[in-house]
């Protein structure tokens, strides 16, 4: 867990950095940055970190870093991020140990190690005196052996133990050798694939490209959904509403490498396992747009869910402040202290579609594929044409409340 911590502390320490060049409060900046004083404190201190960089941009542009100081903040990011999602072992496992006489510690119960009839209280029974006659025993007569038959036992047992000691060393047969009548080969035991030599972790459920927020399909009336959530939160917003992306499914790729060797990227591939027409009545579209203003970052991959062959195209972008970044598409390196950060925006107008990722990787000669999906199943996406359309509005009603979008604008939403 130290590289989790120091991935996080090193992030953080640059926030605090940016933020003493200026003489305003967590508050001031916070407001101008459309978020709680109280996040924006967590995030300096290294309570939390931010699941989008587009909000930890403008808080350095505000700040007036440099650019070598916002990519190096990027950076700082992309592990902190990464470091963050590492699974962390559960409380109470057992520790292993070389001692078994002691207590053992299995899901946080205490589990007694055995104790002797003496330690619960009770006396030991006194030993009762056996008076049953016994039998008596007649005398053995030894007999002795040949020296003929010593030699040939002791001959027999030499080659026994040579032919046990060849079987346990594993050696094969010589070419052309034949097993025994009566006898079956050895099985040969499976070599076990070596693990790929990256790690990869996948988010669907992110506040979009630019940051304005996605669009889900869920089979509820406005009454029954909540406000749209923190974009901490959109997971669980959606699970609990078994909502479907619509439109525009935004997927946040992390790879990292799992040692210090360089890990080269060599493409990524689109797979269609389900394209079905859209169901009349599978609900109503709610946006969770509240508000724009991210840039696009490279790395960024559209892809075509309507397409016969869907293909991951690199797109250009900007740095968020309107100057344009080229695209920039594969090859990419990443190891364990570079981790990457690669967006794929898959768009559908006319299909419910359940669909993955493949990345072909190599690295020391090696090559391989790893699937990228929904933690074990596919990416689920739907079409959000014809579709009545819900915002929610908090500057016309206080807390706020779903109000229908103008059929006109329901397919600019999912844009």
């Amino acid at each position: 867990m130290a590289a989790v911590h120091d991935g996080v502390a090193e992030f953080a320490l640059l926030l605090r950095r940016l933020k003493e060049r200026t003489d305003r409060s967590y508050a001031a900046l916070a407001r101008r940055l459309d978020m709680h004083a109280s996040t924006l404190h967590r995030y300096c201190t290294g309570e939390a970190v931010p699941q989008d960089f587009a909000g930890v941009e403008r808080f350095a542009v505000l700040c007036g870093a440099s650019v070598e100081e916002r990519t190096e903040l990027h950076r700082r990011w992309v592990v902190a991020d990464a470091a963050r999602r590492q699974p962390r072992p559960p409380e109470g496992r057992a520790v292993p140990s070389g001692d078994d006489s002691g207590p053992a510690v299995v899901a946080g119960l205490v589990r007694p190690a055995p104790a002797a009839a003496a330690d619960f209280g009770c006396p030991a029974p006194a030993a009762v005196p056996d008076r049953r006659p016994r039998p008596r025993l007649r005398p053995r007569h030894r007999h002795r052996r040949s020296p003929v038959r010593s030699v040939a036992l002791a001959l027999s047992l030499v080659a026994a133990l040579l032919g046990l000691t060849a079987s346990t060393a594993g050696h094969l047969p010589a070419p052309g050798a034949h097993p025994a009548p009566g006898t079956h080969p050895a099985p040969h035991r499976a070599r076990t694939a070596a693990p790929a030599p990256l790690t990869w972790t996948a988010d669907d459920h992110t506040p979009g490209l630019t940051n304005c927020g996605e669009d889900y399909v869920v089979a509820q009336p406005p009454q029954k959904v909540p406000p749209p959530p923190h974009p901490e939160d959109i997971a669980a917003w959606a699970t609990s509403q078994r909502a479907v992306h619509a439109g525009t499914t935004g997927v946040r790729i992390t790879v990292q490498g799992r040692g210090s060797a360089a890990v080269v990227l060599e493409a990524l591939h689109v797979r269609v396992t389900s394209r079905t027409t859209p169901a009349a009545g599978r609900g109503t579209l709610y946006s969770l747009s509240d508000g724009c203003g991210a840039g696009i970052t490279p790395r960024f991959f559209a892809v075509n869910l309507d397409a016969y062959q869907p293909v991951a195209r690199s797109m250009p972008g900007d740095d968020g402040a309107g100057t344009p970044v080229p695209a920039i598409g594969f090859p990419y390196r990443v190891s364990l202290q570079d981790p990457e950060v690669l967006m794929v925006s898959a768009r559908t107008e006319s299909c419910t579609c359940d669909w993955y990722l493949d990345l072909t990787w190599s690295s020391q000669g090696r090559t391989g594929t790893v699937r990228i999906d929904d933690h074990g199943r596919p990416f689920h996406s739907t079409s959000s044409t014809g579709l009545p359309g819900y915002r929610y509005d908090r500057v016309s009603y206080r807390p706020g409340r779903w109000v229908p979008i103008p059929a006109a604008n329901t397919n600019a939403t999912a844009d």
